[in-house]
């Protein structure tokens, strides 16, 4: 049964990508890829998990908090560094550049250097 708007008023024309269903609706692994290739990034499977990390947080908050979604990816990431790690893999900013790669609007405050991006 049809769940959003898209798909009611084009039955059939998306499809999502199970392994990401809180993706945004134009949202693709491609279209990540193809990001990541511009910003010279080549995504790994914690790339992909932040990312995934990144759009179910969203999807459960209306408006996102940059601080609180800082420290979730913090605390995710724990046991690899956390939040010093996620620099290390995106180095525009875990918050900033995850979010730009996850087809998502980042935070208001994502662009702080403080928050997640140093661009």
């Amino acid at each position: 049964m049809a769940q959003t708007m898209t798909e009611i008023m084009n039955p059939g024309a998306t499809s999502k990508d199970p392994g990401f269903p809180q993706a945004p609706e134009d949202w693709s692994k491609n279209s990540a890829e193809a990001a990541a290739r511009e910003e010279d990034i080549t995504l790994s499977d914690d790339h992909w998990a932040a990312i995934k990390a990144l759009q179910t947080y969203f999807d459960r908050n209306e408006q996102p908090n940059v601080r609180e979604l800082h420290d979730g990816l913090n605390e995710a990431f724990h046991d690899k560094g956390g939040i010093k790690y996620l620099y290390e893999i995106f180095p525009g900013g875990p918050v900033a550049q995850g979010c730009r790669l996850a087809g998502l609007k980042p935070p208001a405050g994502a662009v702080d250097p403080s928050f997640g991006s140093v661009q």
